[in-house]
């Protein structure tokens, strides 16, 4: 299920980014009084009492952007806009309404998606009374807040929570009622999306893929605007390609600033079930690619690492192959399942190794265990390692009483215990290990979540 997406909008300058931290809970953007400094959006996943979405930070709206780093802070903002379900926008009861905020406002009403209308830098009674001055832009009734001191962030995220549905619980009883022959499970099609920098083959790969050309293939970087969704039947599976436009290089906002351009393709990751992210074979595993890594790893989409343009290096040898994987494996070390294919989309080579392990992986995202098989594998696990003791709990210590399986795409599993707080990181990290090792699932990420008894 596509996880909702909340885009802070606002011009240049208003305490966005300072915005974002204080929703996320901690320092993740860049925050500095330099106007523009954050050039691309930026995001986050998030979670706000039982809501979880996907939290983006723009670069500030100008109706006349001079320049084309302002312009593509123009159309990274506007890219955002059209990935959102909620929009926050930011204003400054300091500098007071300005011809930017109407332009801004005027922007927004036209996608009539749900806005909500903060009033920032609120930091005393004499600027809340400034407030209702932004009534005038018609985008209803102003929260005032101060990111800085944490006023009213409450509220605000009150009434933007209330335009999307809480996180579904996670119930006992859910799939682990199929105790029989644990049938596989299907779901509609494979929706696969494919991502990457500019100009590292992403639109080669979706033609070779297709066997025609569906997509426009230049060498100008930024070719591909929008996403594209083309279906298709391999091996009598049905699946969606979503090819992407491209994440640009980093580029420097100001002395001593960078930030990564990593999520133009983030609406594509939330609606795929599992992500080709496509790297060039002269440039691997950049910043860039961990961190679309990491958002497809947060909100649990499957990953395939493609490395492209492999006719390049083919002379070396395997050497050069397993350097590649070294690198890889060593850039996505808090993915080590992660499969990983060479291809050169220009030939035509390393196709349908790619379409077969996305198929593999699907299947076993989808794979269900029975519970009796999950109760034996836990009583193993624990006569083989009890939990530790936690001291700052007293000396207490965690008691597993079940182990189900709830869901699929991701397998979910579910741990009815005693105390969640008890459980360390590093047990957490053993039970999934034992999970993995047993039931063979070597290539997708899994979700523990654990439960009061």
């Amino acid at each position: 299920m596509a996880i909702p997406i909340v885009a802070i909008i606002g011009r240049p300058n208003v305490g966005k980014s300072s915005l974002f931290n204080r929703i996320i809970g901690r320092r993740h953007a860049i925050v500095s009084d330099v106007a523009g400094t954050t050039r691309d959006r930026l995001m986050a996943d998030a979670w706000w009492d039982d809501y979880h979405f996907i939290l983006l930070d723009t670069g500030g709206l100008e109706e006349h952007p001079e320049g084309e780093i302002r312009e593509m802070v123009q159309e990274q903002a506007e890219m955002a806009i059209a990935d959102a379900d909620v929009i926050i926008m930011v204003t400054d009861v300091v500098e007071g309404m300005t011809h930017a905020d109407q332009a801004a406002a005027d922007l927004l009403r036209r996608t009539k998606k749900p806005v909500v209308l903060a009033a920032n830098k609120v930091d005393n009674d004499m600027r809340e009374f400034d407030a209702p001055e932004f009534h005038n832009l018609g985008m209803g009734e102003p929260e005032a807040i101060s990111a800085f001191h944490n006023y009213g962030i409450q509220s605000l995220m009150d009434r933007v929570t209330s335009f999307i549905e809480p996180e579904p619980q996670v119930e006992d009883d859910g799939l682990a009622k199929l105790d029989g022959m644990a049938p596989a499970y299907q779901q509609g099609a494979l929706n696969l999306a494919i991502v990457g920098r500019t100009n590292v083959g992403k639109s080669s790969l979706l033609n070779a893929i297709l066997g025609q050309e569906r997509s426009i293939v230049s060498t100008v970087a930024g070719t591909t605007r929008d996403a594209l969704d083309t279906a298709l039947t391999y091996n009598g599976r049905d699946i969606v390609v979503i090819d992407t436009a491209g994440i640009r290089r980093p580029g420097q906002v100001a002395k001593g600033i960078e930030k990564y351009s990593v999520i133009r393709a983030v609406g594509a990751v939330n609606r795929s079930d599992i992500t080709l992210l496509v790297t060039d074979a002269s440039e691997l595993a950049t910043g860039q690619d961990a961190h679309i890594a990491g958002l497809a790893w947060e909100i649990c989409r499957g990953l395939i690492i493609v490395i492209n343009k492999w006719d390049l290096f083919a002379e070396e040898g395997m050497g050069a192959r397993y350097r590649a994987l070294a690198t890889i494996r060593e850039k996505l070390h808090f993915m080590p399942y992660v499969p990983i294919c060479f291809t050169s989309a220009l030939n035509g080579n390393g196709i349908k190794a790619v379409m077969d392990t996305a198929q593999d992986l699907w299947s076993e995202r989808m794979r269900l265990v029975r519970s009796r098989d999950l109760q034996f594998m836990l009583a193993d696990a624990l006569a083989n390692h009890q939990p530790p003791v936690v001291r700052k709990h007293r000396g207490a210590q965690v008691q597993i009483n079940r182990l189900q399986q709830v869901g699929v795409n991701p397998p979910t599993f579910l741990f009815t215990v005693n105390d969640p707080q008890l459980v360390h990181f590093t047990y957490q990290r053993y039970l999934e290990n034992k999970i993995r090792d047993t039931f063979g699932f070597d290539r997708t990420h899994l979700r523990l979540v654990f439960k009061r008894k």
